[in-house]
Protein backbone atom coordinates (compact mmCIF):
# COMPACT_ATOMS: atom_id res chain seq x y z
CA UNK A 1 0.00 0.00 0.00
CA UNK A 2 1.47 3.67 -0.70
CA UNK A 3 -0.58 6.86 0.39
CA UNK A 4 -3.34 4.98 1.73
CA UNK A 5 -4.05 3.15 -1.60
CA UNK A 6 -3.64 -0.39 -3.25
CA UNK A 7 -2.27 0.29 -6.56
CA UNK A 8 -2.53 -2.71 -8.97
CA UNK A 9 -2.21 -0.49 -12.25
CA UNK A 10 1.68 -1.62 -13.01
CA UNK A 11 5.02 -1.43 -11.00
CA UNK A 12 6.12 1.67 -12.80
CA UNK A 13 4.06 3.15 -9.81
CA UNK A 14 6.76 2.29 -7.21
CA UNK A 15 8.21 5.05 -4.97
CA UNK A 16 12.19 4.68 -3.95
CA UNK A 17 12.25 3.01 -0.66
CA UNK A 18 13.37 5.32 2.53
CA UNK A 19 17.14 4.04 1.86
CA UNK A 20 17.03 5.60 -1.53
CA UNK A 21 16.13 8.98 -0.24
CA UNK A 22 18.77 8.58 2.26
CA UNK A 23 21.32 8.01 -0.64
CA UNK A 24 19.92 10.60 -3.06
CA UNK A 25 20.60 13.24 -0.10
CA UNK A 26 23.87 11.99 0.33
CA UNK A 27 25.17 11.47 -2.86
CA UNK A 28 28.32 12.40 -3.96
CA UNK A 29 28.01 14.32 -7.09
CA UNK A 30 29.57 16.25 -10.11
CA UNK A 31 28.88 17.12 -13.89
CA UNK A 32 28.42 14.04 -15.33
CA UNK A 33 28.91 15.58 -18.84
CA UNK A 34 32.18 16.15 -18.23
CA UNK A 35 32.62 12.20 -16.66
CA UNK A 36 32.89 13.76 -13.08
CA UNK A 37 29.82 12.53 -11.19
CA UNK A 38 31.22 9.62 -9.18
CA UNK A 39 27.86 8.40 -7.82
CA UNK A 40 26.94 8.22 -11.90
CA UNK A 41 30.47 5.89 -12.87
CA UNK A 42 29.91 4.23 -9.95
CA UNK A 43 26.23 2.97 -11.01
CA UNK A 44 27.64 2.69 -15.02
CA UNK A 45 30.61 0.50 -13.62
CA UNK A 46 28.65 -1.94 -11.59
CA UNK A 47 26.21 -2.24 -14.46
CA UNK A 48 29.04 -3.40 -16.79
CA UNK A 49 30.55 -6.04 -14.09
CA UNK A 50 27.02 -7.32 -13.50
CA UNK A 51 25.70 -7.83 -17.09
CA UNK A 52 29.30 -8.84 -17.76
CA UNK A 53 29.57 -6.26 -20.65
CA UNK A 54 32.59 -3.57 -21.20
CA UNK A 55 30.47 -0.58 -20.25
CA UNK A 56 27.27 1.59 -19.47
CA UNK A 57 25.57 4.43 -19.43
CA UNK A 58 22.79 5.80 -17.29
CA UNK A 59 19.62 7.80 -19.46
CA UNK A 60 16.38 9.06 -18.39
CA UNK A 61 13.77 6.80 -19.44
CA UNK A 62 13.53 2.90 -20.89
CA UNK A 63 12.43 4.70 -24.25
CA UNK A 64 15.58 7.13 -24.21
CA UNK A 65 17.68 3.72 -23.84
CA UNK A 66 16.04 2.12 -26.41
CA UNK A 67 16.16 4.28 -29.11
CA UNK A 68 19.47 5.04 -28.12
CA UNK A 69 20.47 1.50 -29.16
CA UNK A 70 18.29 2.19 -32.42
CA UNK A 71 20.29 5.52 -32.86
CA UNK A 72 23.47 3.60 -32.71
CA UNK A 73 23.04 0.33 -34.28
CA UNK A 74 20.78 1.63 -37.01
CA UNK A 75 21.69 3.96 -39.93
CA UNK A 76 18.80 6.11 -41.55
CA UNK A 77 16.45 3.31 -43.79
CA UNK A 78 17.71 0.73 -42.79
CA UNK A 79 15.72 -2.21 -40.99
CA UNK A 80 14.99 -3.65 -37.56
CA UNK A 81 13.58 -6.67 -37.04
CA UNK A 82 11.27 -7.02 -33.58
CA UNK A 83 8.22 -8.46 -32.45
CA UNK A 84 4.72 -6.59 -33.61
CA UNK A 85 3.44 -5.86 -29.71
CA UNK A 86 7.06 -4.71 -28.59
CA UNK A 87 7.62 -1.37 -26.53
CA UNK A 88 9.85 0.06 -29.56
CA UNK A 89 6.52 -0.47 -31.13
CA UNK A 90 3.43 0.37 -29.29
CA UNK A 91 4.69 2.75 -26.25
CA UNK A 92 7.16 4.99 -27.67
CA UNK A 93 5.18 7.12 -29.81
CA UNK A 94 6.85 6.09 -33.26
CA UNK A 95 10.21 7.57 -32.26
CA UNK A 96 12.14 5.37 -34.14
CA UNK A 97 11.00 7.36 -37.69
CA UNK A 98 12.00 10.57 -36.13
CA UNK A 99 15.22 9.65 -34.36
CA UNK A 100 17.25 6.67 -36.27
CA UNK A 101 15.20 6.47 -39.44
CA UNK A 102 14.74 3.46 -38.94
CA UNK A 103 12.08 1.13 -41.02
CA UNK A 104 10.31 -1.17 -38.19
CA UNK A 105 9.52 -4.86 -39.26
CA UNK A 106 7.14 -6.62 -37.24
CA UNK A 107 6.99 -9.81 -36.32
CA UNK A 108 4.20 -11.40 -34.90
CA UNK A 109 4.33 -13.47 -31.80
CA UNK A 110 3.35 -16.80 -30.50
CA UNK A 111 3.11 -16.56 -27.22
CA UNK A 112 5.53 -13.60 -26.81
CA UNK A 113 8.08 -15.03 -29.11
CA UNK A 114 9.12 -14.25 -33.15
CA UNK A 115 8.84 -17.43 -35.29
CA UNK A 116 12.60 -17.87 -36.14
CA UNK A 117 11.53 -19.44 -39.35
CA UNK A 118 9.66 -15.95 -39.98
CA UNK A 119 12.65 -13.63 -38.60
CA UNK A 120 15.20 -15.53 -40.97
CA UNK A 121 12.58 -15.11 -43.85
CA UNK A 122 12.32 -11.50 -43.17
CA UNK A 123 16.24 -10.76 -42.91
CA UNK A 124 17.35 -8.79 -46.18
CA UNK A 125 19.81 -11.26 -47.36
CA UNK A 126 20.97 -8.57 -50.29
CA UNK A 127 22.45 -5.86 -48.58
CA UNK A 128 23.07 -4.88 -52.20
CA UNK A 129 19.70 -4.59 -54.09
CA UNK A 130 19.22 -1.18 -54.25
CA UNK A 131 15.13 -2.30 -53.81
CA UNK A 132 15.25 -3.03 -50.23
CA UNK A 133 16.27 -1.78 -46.99
CA UNK A 134 19.07 -3.13 -45.72
CA UNK A 135 18.81 -5.53 -42.33
CA UNK A 136 20.23 -3.95 -39.03
CA UNK A 137 19.38 -4.97 -36.15
CA UNK A 138 17.22 -7.86 -34.26
CA UNK A 139 15.53 -6.32 -31.29
CA UNK A 140 13.15 -8.06 -28.46
CA UNK A 141 11.89 -7.61 -24.51
CA UNK A 142 13.26 -10.27 -22.36
CA UNK A 143 9.82 -10.51 -20.16
CA UNK A 144 6.89 -8.06 -22.25
CA UNK A 145 3.99 -6.56 -20.90
CA UNK A 146 1.95 -9.48 -21.41
CA UNK A 147 4.26 -11.32 -18.87
CA UNK A 148 6.19 -13.82 -20.42
CA UNK A 149 9.72 -14.64 -20.23
CA UNK A 150 12.15 -15.59 -22.83
CA UNK A 151 13.46 -19.01 -22.73
CA UNK A 152 17.05 -19.25 -22.69
CA UNK A 153 17.33 -21.15 -25.41
CA UNK A 154 15.13 -19.07 -27.68
CA UNK A 155 17.72 -16.24 -27.13
CA UNK A 156 20.61 -18.54 -27.89
CA UNK A 157 18.61 -19.04 -31.03
CA UNK A 158 17.80 -15.64 -31.53
CA UNK A 159 21.50 -14.69 -31.47
CA UNK A 160 22.66 -17.39 -33.36
CA UNK A 161 20.76 -16.37 -36.41
CA UNK A 162 21.99 -13.06 -36.17
CA UNK A 163 25.49 -14.09 -36.10
CA UNK A 164 24.96 -16.25 -39.24
CA UNK A 165 23.67 -12.83 -41.29
CA UNK A 166 25.86 -10.31 -39.04
CA UNK A 167 23.81 -8.75 -37.26
CA UNK A 168 23.50 -7.03 -33.60
CA UNK A 169 20.97 -8.24 -30.95
CA UNK A 170 19.16 -5.36 -28.07
CA UNK A 171 17.20 -6.44 -25.98
CA UNK A 172 14.48 -4.09 -23.88
CA UNK A 173 15.34 -5.69 -20.27
CA UNK A 174 13.25 -3.63 -18.86
CA UNK A 175 12.36 -5.73 -16.39
CA UNK A 176 15.23 -8.78 -16.87
CA UNK A 177 15.84 -8.97 -13.46
CA UNK A 178 12.33 -10.64 -13.34
CA UNK A 179 13.39 -12.90 -15.94
CA UNK A 180 16.28 -14.03 -14.48
CA UNK A 181 14.40 -14.90 -11.16
CA UNK A 182 11.77 -16.64 -13.47
CA UNK A 183 14.93 -18.68 -15.37
CA UNK A 184 17.00 -19.39 -12.35
CA UNK A 185 19.77 -18.11 -13.92
CA UNK A 186 22.43 -14.92 -13.12
CA UNK A 187 21.93 -12.05 -15.56
CA UNK A 188 25.49 -12.57 -16.30
CA UNK A 189 24.87 -16.02 -17.60
CA UNK A 190 22.78 -14.29 -19.98
CA UNK A 191 25.65 -11.59 -21.96
CA UNK A 192 26.45 -14.21 -24.83
CA UNK A 193 23.05 -14.08 -26.20
CA UNK A 194 22.70 -10.42 -27.04
CA UNK A 195 25.13 -7.16 -27.96
CA UNK A 196 23.67 -4.70 -26.08
CA UNK A 197 20.62 -4.46 -23.16
CA UNK A 198 18.51 -1.78 -21.43
CA UNK A 199 17.87 -2.29 -17.79
CA UNK A 200 15.06 -0.39 -16.30
CA UNK A 201 16.10 0.84 -12.69
CA UNK A 202 12.45 1.79 -11.71
CA UNK A 203 9.63 -0.35 -12.24
CA UNK A 204 10.03 -3.48 -9.84
CA UNK A 205 13.42 -2.32 -8.57
CA UNK A 206 11.64 0.85 -7.33
CA UNK A 207 14.12 3.64 -8.14
CA UNK A 208 12.54 6.85 -9.19
CA UNK A 209 13.90 7.52 -12.89
CA UNK A 210 16.29 6.20 -14.79
CA UNK A 211 17.60 3.18 -17.11
CA UNK A 212 21.16 1.60 -18.01
CA UNK A 213 21.94 0.99 -21.16
CA UNK A 214 24.62 -1.74 -21.62
CA UNK A 215 27.06 -2.93 -23.94
CA UNK A 216 31.20 -2.69 -25.85
CA UNK A 217 32.89 0.26 -24.83
CA UNK A 218 32.62 1.50 -28.75
CA UNK A 219 28.93 1.43 -28.38
CA UNK A 220 28.52 3.09 -25.25
CA UNK A 221 31.23 5.87 -26.65
CA UNK A 222 28.72 6.12 -29.12
CA UNK A 223 25.77 6.05 -27.96
CA UNK A 224 27.12 8.80 -24.95
CA UNK A 225 27.49 10.84 -27.47
CA UNK A 226 23.71 10.46 -28.84
CA UNK A 227 22.68 11.10 -25.51
CA UNK A 228 24.05 14.10 -25.62
CA UNK A 229 21.72 14.96 -29.19
CA UNK A 230 18.92 14.05 -27.62
CA UNK A 231 19.27 15.72 -24.37
CA UNK A 232 19.83 13.15 -22.12
CA UNK A 233 23.19 14.62 -20.95
CA UNK A 234 22.69 15.26 -17.43
CA UNK A 235 24.99 17.02 -14.88
CA UNK A 236 24.92 16.28 -11.37
CA UNK A 237 22.74 13.43 -11.76
CA UNK A 238 24.54 11.66 -8.83
CA UNK A 239 21.58 11.96 -6.92
CA UNK A 240 19.53 10.29 -9.45
CA UNK A 241 22.29 7.25 -9.36
CA UNK A 242 22.56 6.51 -5.92
CA UNK A 243 19.15 4.28 -5.66
CA UNK A 244 20.05 3.22 -9.24
CA UNK A 245 22.75 1.71 -7.50
CA UNK A 246 20.58 0.50 -4.60
CA UNK A 247 18.11 -1.34 -7.36
CA UNK A 248 20.70 -2.93 -8.85
CA UNK A 249 22.38 -4.24 -5.99
CA UNK A 250 19.75 -4.70 -3.41
CA UNK A 251 16.24 -4.45 -4.73
CA UNK A 252 16.53 -6.79 -8.07
CA UNK A 253 17.55 -9.62 -5.34
CA UNK A 254 14.00 -9.34 -3.74
CA UNK A 255 11.78 -9.68 -6.94
CA UNK A 256 10.61 -13.62 -5.80
CA UNK A 257 8.82 -11.96 -3.23
CA UNK A 258 6.31 -10.15 -6.15
CA UNK A 259 6.53 -13.26 -8.45
CA UNK A 260 5.11 -14.99 -5.61
CA UNK A 261 2.94 -12.43 -4.68
CA UNK A 262 1.10 -12.77 -8.06
CA UNK A 263 0.80 -16.28 -8.00
CA UNK A 264 -1.24 -15.61 -4.33
CA UNK A 265 -3.56 -13.27 -6.38
CA UNK A 266 -3.79 -15.65 -9.27
CA UNK A 267 -5.36 -18.17 -7.09
CA UNK A 268 -7.28 -15.67 -4.49
CA UNK A 269 -8.88 -14.22 -8.04
CA UNK A 270 -10.45 -18.01 -9.16
CA UNK A 271 -12.45 -17.54 -6.05
CA UNK A 272 -14.42 -14.94 -7.76
CA UNK A 273 -17.46 -15.69 -9.75
CA UNK A 274 -17.47 -13.87 -13.35
CA UNK A 275 -14.06 -13.53 -13.80
CA UNK A 276 -11.71 -15.82 -15.80
CA UNK A 277 -7.71 -16.24 -14.69
CA UNK A 278 -5.48 -16.64 -17.33
CA UNK A 279 -3.08 -18.96 -15.17
CA UNK A 280 -0.61 -19.82 -17.66
CA UNK A 281 0.73 -15.79 -17.86
CA UNK A 282 1.69 -15.61 -14.63
CA UNK A 283 5.35 -15.93 -15.07
CA UNK A 284 6.64 -12.64 -13.07
CA UNK A 285 4.40 -10.22 -11.15
CA UNK A 286 1.37 -9.68 -13.54
CA UNK A 287 -1.96 -11.19 -13.37
CA UNK A 288 -4.39 -11.47 -16.17
CA UNK A 289 -8.17 -11.96 -16.29
CA UNK A 290 -10.92 -11.19 -18.18
CA UNK A 291 -14.71 -10.31 -16.63
CA UNK A 292 -17.00 -13.22 -17.76
CA UNK A 293 -20.64 -12.12 -16.18
CA UNK A 294 -18.97 -10.38 -13.91
CA UNK A 295 -21.72 -7.92 -12.34
CA UNK A 296 -19.69 -4.96 -13.26
CA UNK A 297 -18.02 -4.02 -16.36
CA UNK A 298 -14.55 -3.04 -16.80
CA UNK A 299 -14.88 0.99 -16.42
CA UNK A 300 -17.69 0.31 -13.66
CA UNK A 301 -15.08 -1.66 -11.58
CA UNK A 302 -12.16 1.04 -11.96
CA UNK A 303 -14.61 3.02 -10.62
CA UNK A 304 -16.03 0.83 -7.52
CA UNK A 305 -12.70 -0.16 -6.73
CA UNK A 306 -11.16 3.33 -6.75
CA UNK A 307 -14.09 4.60 -4.34
CA UNK A 308 -12.49 2.05 -1.96
CA UNK A 309 -8.84 3.12 -2.35
CA UNK A 310 -8.01 0.42 -4.82
CA UNK A 311 -6.35 1.59 -8.07
CA UNK A 312 -6.43 -0.32 -11.33
CA UNK A 313 -6.85 0.33 -15.21
CA UNK A 314 -9.30 -0.75 -17.36
CA UNK A 315 -9.12 -3.17 -19.92
CA UNK A 316 -7.08 -3.92 -23.11
CA UNK A 317 -8.95 -5.70 -25.81
CA UNK A 318 -11.04 -7.12 -23.17
CA UNK A 319 -8.22 -8.48 -21.12
CA UNK A 320 -7.65 -6.97 -17.56
CA UNK A 321 -3.99 -6.84 -15.54
CA UNK A 322 -3.01 -6.14 -11.77
CA UNK A 323 0.28 -5.93 -11.44
CA UNK A 324 2.41 -6.87 -7.92
CA UNK A 325 5.10 -4.76 -6.39
CA UNK A 326 7.69 -3.98 -3.67
CA UNK A 327 4.35 -1.83 -1.91
CA UNK A 328 1.56 -4.71 -2.75
CA UNK A 329 0.97 -6.93 0.46
CA UNK A 330 -0.81 -10.13 1.06
CA UNK A 331 -2.96 -8.50 2.89
CA UNK A 332 -3.68 -6.03 0.20
CA UNK A 333 -3.87 -8.58 -2.00
CA UNK A 334 -7.15 -10.05 0.79
CA UNK A 335 -8.52 -7.06 0.82
CA UNK A 336 -8.67 -6.29 -2.93
CA UNK A 337 -9.93 -10.17 -3.44
CA UNK A 338 -12.88 -9.27 -0.97
CA UNK A 339 -14.34 -6.71 -2.13
CA UNK A 340 -14.98 -7.89 -5.68
CA UNK A 341 -16.21 -11.42 -4.15
CA UNK A 342 -18.64 -8.82 -2.27
CA UNK A 343 -19.39 -7.39 -5.65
Amino acid sequence: MMNGRIDLRSDTVTMPTEEMRKAMYEAAVGDDVYGDDPTVNELEKKAAEMFNKEAALFVPSGTMSNQLALFVHVKRAEEVILPDRCHIVEHEAGAASVISGAQLRCIQVNKGEMPLDVVERSIRKNPEDIHSPRTALITYENADSDGMVRSIEYMKNVKALAEKYNLPVHIDGARIFNAVEVLGVDVKDLAPYYDTISVCLSKGLCAPIGTVLIGSKKFIDEARRKRKILGGGMRQAGILAAPGLIALTKMSKRLKEDHENAKYLCERMKEIKGIDVFENLTQINMVFFKLNGFKLNSDELVSYLEEKNIIINGEDNGIMRFVTHYYVTKEDIDTLVDIMKAI
